[in-house]
């Protein structure tokens, strides 16, 4: 059973918790224990202060992920960890990259799930690995490949689709 903690620390639109919940348990379906986790929902300026004190970049990201790190005996809840979504970023993506709002919230978190789980994409084949999850998971629900534009030599693409943590 999934624990969803959602934190609102932004008034801006954003999806339902239900929603939020229908991403996260689908990305977490392989893992068979409880799950615990929370998803801050937060405004550009927390955003670029979580992104510039947690990864020293100076500006907002689309998502962060915060495994937890607490050892299974010090704590007796089944705690993944946290995920950090600065919705204003998610918005000009979606449409900077000409893709459905929904599925790039979607995409988002279940990509930051993923991390939670171990996931990477700091090598070629963990990102591979990672992303064919990903697009198996995203077209279960009915949306297109969030890859499906970038290109191999087009940087500007590729930073604005994987620079998140």
């Amino acid at each position: 059973m999934l624990e969803l903690d959602l934190q609102l620390a932004s008034d801006a639109t954003h999806p339902t918790e239900e929603q939020f919940r229908q991403w996260c348990e689908l990305a977490l379906r392989q893992r068979t224990a409880d799950s615990e986790l929370t998803i801050r929902l937060v405004d550009e300026a927390e955003g670029r202060e979580l992104n510039h004190t947690w990864r020293h970049k100076d500006y907002a990201t689309n998502v962060l992920s915060f495994p937890a790190d607490v050892p299974d005996e010090l704590l007796d809840i089944p705690l993944l960890g946290d995920l950090v979504i600065c919705i204003a970023v998610v918005e000009r993506e979606a449409v900077e990259q000409g893709k459905a709002l929904e599925a790039h919230w979607a995409h988002l978190v279940i990509h930051g799930c993923l991390h939670l789980l171990g996931y990477d994409h700091i090598d070629d084949d963990e990102a591979e690995e990672m992303e064919a999850l990903e697009r198996t998971l995203l077209a279960e629900l009915g949306h297109p490949d969030p890859y499906a534009d970038d290109e191999p030599d087009d940087n500007s693409t590729l930073k604005s689709a994987k620079d998140h943590e």
